[in-house]
C-alpha cells in the first residue's frame, strides 16, 4: 500500500475502503452480516487498511459489523475513519455520537473523525469545542470535515485549537465541480485544500461503477497503454494528484484486488493531463 501525509506523524493509505450499504442503507439489514463481516476482513488481508464509515450508515449497525472484523487484527496497523451527522452537531449530542461510534467500533479511538456535512442551524463554535475535546481526551487522533465549502472550511478552522486535516468530498473524473452534494471542488476547494495542507478524501472515484466500464475513448486507450483496467486508470489518475486519496466501496475479492491494481505505477503527466483536458467531455 502507499500513503501519503496526514500529519507530521501520521500517514493514511492512498485507497480505502468505503462501507456505506454495509449492514444496510439508510436502516439497518442483518441478512449478510457474515458475508459483510468476511469481506472487511478480506479486504484488511489484502491491504486495505484505512476504513471510512459514518454513524449513519445503517443506523451504526455498519460500524457493529466493523467493529467484529478488525477485532482479529493489530489495532495500530488499520486507519480507521469515522463521521458525525449533521444533526448531531451540538457539544452534546457530538460527544455521545463519538461515544456510540467507539463502543460499535469496539476501539478506544478513532483515526479520523469527520463532521459528515455542514449544519447552518447550529453554531460551529460548539461543534468544534466538542472536536477539540475528544481530541483532548485522545478518542480521536485526527479531525475534519465532509462536503464543506472552502468558506465553511475557514469558519470551522477559526474555532478549533486543532488543525482540520482533511476534507471528505464526491470527485472523480465525471464529477469535477459540481457534485450531488459539494460544487466548485476543482475550482475552489481543492486548490484551497492543496495550498493548506488539507488531504482531500475523494468518495465515489468510480461514479458508481461508469468509469469501471469501456466505453470513454480516452480511458480505453489508457487501459490498452499501461495494461490496467478502466477503473485502475480513474483511481490512478486521482491519487497521482497532490493531496488526494480515496475510498472505494465494494464487498467482492476481485474487485478489492483490481482496486489494488491501481497503485505500485504512475500514469505519465502527459496522460495526466489529457484526462484533466478531455475526459469531462468524452461521455460515451
Amino acid at each position: 500500500m502507499e500513503f501519503k501525509k496526514l500529519t507530521d506523524n501520521i500517514t493514511i493509505p492512498v485507497i480505502g475502503l468505503g462501507t456505506w450499504t454495509i449492514g444496510g442503507g439508510d436502516e439497518a439489514d442483518t441478512t449478510y452480516d457474515d458475508e459483510d463481516i468476511s469481506a472487511i476482513r478480506t479486504a484488511i488481508k489484502l491491504g486495505i487498511t484505512h476504513i471510512d464509515t459514518a454513524e449513519a450508515y445503517a443506523h451504526g449497525h455498519t460500524e457493529e459489523l466493523i467493529g467484529k472484523a478488525i477485532g482479529d487484527f493489530d489495532r495500530k496497523s488499520l486507519f480507521i475513519t469515522s463521521k458525525v451527522s449533521p444533526e448531531h452537531l451540538s457539544y452534546d449530542d457530538l460527544l455521545a455520537s463519538a461515544k456510540g461510534s467507539l463502543q460499535r467500533l469496539d476501539t478506544e479511538y478513532i483515526d479520523l473523525y469527520l463532521i459528515h456535512a455542514p449544519n447552518p442551524d447550529i453554531p460551529i463554535q460548539e461543534t468544534m469545542k466538542a472536536m477539540d475535546s475528544l481530541a483532548e481526551h485522545k478518542l480521536i487522533r485526527c479531525m475534519g470535515v465532509s462536503n464543506f465549502s472552502v468558506e465553511q472550511i475557514k469558519e470551522a478552522q477559526k474555532y478549533t485549537k486543532n488543525k482540520i486535516v482533511a476534507n471528505q468530498i464526491e470527485y472523480n473524473l465525471l464529477v469535477r465541480d459540481k457534485g450531488r452534494v459539494t460544487e466548485n471542488m476543482e475550482s475552489k476547494i481543492i486548490p484551497y485544500c492543496q495550498e493548506n495542507n488539507i488531504l482531500i478524501i475523494a468518495w465515489r472515484p468510480l461514479a458508481k461503477g461508469e468509469l469501471a466500464k469501456p466505453g470513454f475513448k480516452i480511458l480505453d486507450e489508457l487501459a490498452d497503454k499501461y495494461h490496467k483496467t478502466q477503473a485502475q486508470i480513474a483511481i490512478n489518475w486521482l491519487i497521482s494528484k497532490k493531496e488526494i486519496v480515496t475510498i472505494a466501496k465494494s464487498t467482492k475479492v476481485e474487485h478489492l484486488e483490481k482496486n489494488l491494481g491501481a497503485i505500485g505505477w504512475k500514469l505519465r503527466q502527459e496522460d495526466i493531463n489529457r484526462l484533466n483536458d478531455e475526459f469531462i467531455d468524452l461521455r460515451p
